[in-house]
């Protein structure tokens, strides 16, 4: 296996970046009232999930490297739950929910595995 020299090349934070803009393109769409609202909430907790995999990998101790990624784990907990707030009130459809759900679902499974093979 093939050493990784930059939080780049990781496969989660790659993801999670797509994730990002995902998000990003699907909260163009809300209302403009929502600008402060939901949508700050849904582009923070998205860009969360990346970040806290790139500071964690910067990070000198393992066990500083865990704790970033369960922040971002939990990041990704806290979008479906703005995404489902956002359908449920009428600002983003069924469909756009059930687009992004599946990419958080395999993120966070993603993030479980590295966590556990970290923890060894």
């Amino acid at each position: 296996m093939a050493k990784i020299n930059d939080f780049k090349e990781l496969l989660i934070w790659q993801k999670g970046i797509d994730i990002a803009e995902q998000c990003y393109l699907i909260t163009k769409n809300f209302p403009k009232e929502e600008l402060y609202g939901m949508v700050q909430q849904i582009r923070r907790s998205a860009t969360s999930i990346p970040a806290n995999i790139a500071e964690g990998y910067g990070r000198q101790y393992r066990k500083d490297y865990l704790r970033f990624l369960n922040i971002a784990r939990g990041s990704i907990n806290e979008l479906e739950t703005h995404f489902i707030v956002s359908k449920r009130v009428g600002l983003c459809t069924s469909k756009e929910l059930d687009k992004i759900v599946p990419f958080l679902k395999e993120e966070s499974r993603m993030i479980t595995s590295l966590i556990k093979k970290l923890e060894i």
